[in-house]
């Protein structure tokens, strides 16, 4: 992956790779988990498509342990589809063509790693129509979910989820769980299981590349006024 820069609008921090050339391009938006920050996801983007727009923000909320969350931490031990969305309603504010020339926001694929996926998750339901495609990397469905994962909310969503057998931080159960639950809103799900714990097992990396050949559209060329 090429260089990336650190930019500040309004209040969010992101880091981005610009693609080179044409465009608008396809937008990949990574959201990292629970004490993350805009660097976190980094080590994901070689095996993303290098023609992309990519986008890294770092959590709105300042998490107990430091870095960052996605939603402001509560007693409950899972949050819900509802802590998430203040999130998903600023981050589709910063998914916004005038911010971002570069991007074709009709094709945006988000990719989320433990509390992120949950985001990613709690995104999509929300918001299906905005969605290309998913990816949950050792993370979680939240709460409430169910709810929303009825009546074809996801037909023929390309979904790939991935779980470590041995992750202690969320179990394994809640990756298989969140499978099911995509699939039962019509999701086309890519499950990858794997020996390790809370991560991509080098198997899952190189399945996360696979998932994305031949889904994306590529950058379309610039109509000139």
């Amino acid at each position: 992956m090429e260089a990336s820069q650190r930019v500040v609008i309004k209040d969010w921090i992101v880091r981005t790779h610009i693609p080179e050339g044409g465009g608008p391009c396809p937008v990949f938006l990574l959201l990292h988990g629970w004490t993350g920050d805009e660097n976190a996801m980094w080590i994901f983007t070689p095996r993303l498509p290098k023609n992309a727009l990519i986008l890294a923000p770092r959590g709105l909320y300042a998490a107990g342990m430091g870095g960052f969350s996605w939603y402001t931490e509560q007693a409950r031990a899972w949050p819900k589809v509802e802590d998430f969305a203040t999130a998903v309603e600023r981050l589709l504010e910063l998914l916004n063509p005038a911010l971002f020339p570069q991007g074709n926001f009709d094709e945006l694929h988000l990719v989320g790693f433990s509390q992120g996926a949950a985001a990613a998750y709690a995104f999509t339901l929300l918001y299906p129509e905005r969605v290309s495609s998913a990816a949950g990397l050792a993370g979680f469905m939240p709460e409430g979910a169910k709810s929303l994962a009825v009546g074809g909310r996801l037909a023929g969503l390309p979904v790939f989820v991935t779980h470590g057998t041995r992750d202690r931080l969320v179990p394994v159960e809640r990756g298989r769980e969140s499978a099911r639950i995509l699939e039962e809103a019509g999701a086309l799900v890519t499950y990858c299981e794997d020996d390790v714990g809370h991560k991509l097992s080098a198997t899952c990396f190189r399945g996360l590349e696979s998932f994305y050949k031949n889904k994306l559209r590529g950058c379309q060329e610039k109509n000139e006024v």
